[in-house]
């Protein structure tokens, strides 16, 4: 199970960097929210895939008394979607205002629709 994990995972990030080199934002958006997807499944792998009793200590027993499973990967998981997710709407409402303002979404023609430099005022005492 942890080798289609693992081949999964690879896949995922390939896929990402693959859309995150692209020259269209909302493909480099799409390639950003695969990539934060392959990150979870590789820590989520980390905590290796087993079916294991959950991590509860018996009264009177100062540890478990068989193999449980790790809570560590699965808090980490649950911590980077709520950090993933808040970095998607991020970058969603900046792709879509940059849209708005230069009316592309290639990364070519927004540097070409940029102002000039204008050099600065002078600074007035």
């Amino acid at each position: 199970m942890e080798t289609a994990m693992a081949i999964l995972t690879g896949l995922f990030f390939a896929v990402s960097i693959y859309l995150m080199l692209s020259r269209h934002i909302i493909r480099i958006l799409l390639g950003v929210a695969i990539l934060s997807n392959a990150v979870n499944l590789t820590i989520f792998t980390n905590g290796r895939i087993t079916r294991e009793v959950p991590p509860i200590i018996p009264e009177g027993k100062a540890f478990p008394v068989e193999a449980v499973a790790n809570p560590l990967p699965q808090a980490l998981v649950l911590t980077a979607i709520v950090i993933a997710f808040a970095f998607f709407a991020f970058l969603l409402v900046l792709v879509f205002r940059s849209y708005q303002e230069l009316g592309t979404d290639d990364t070519d023609e927004m540097r070409e629709a940029e102002p000039p430099n204008e050099p600065a005022p002078p600074l007035g005492y």
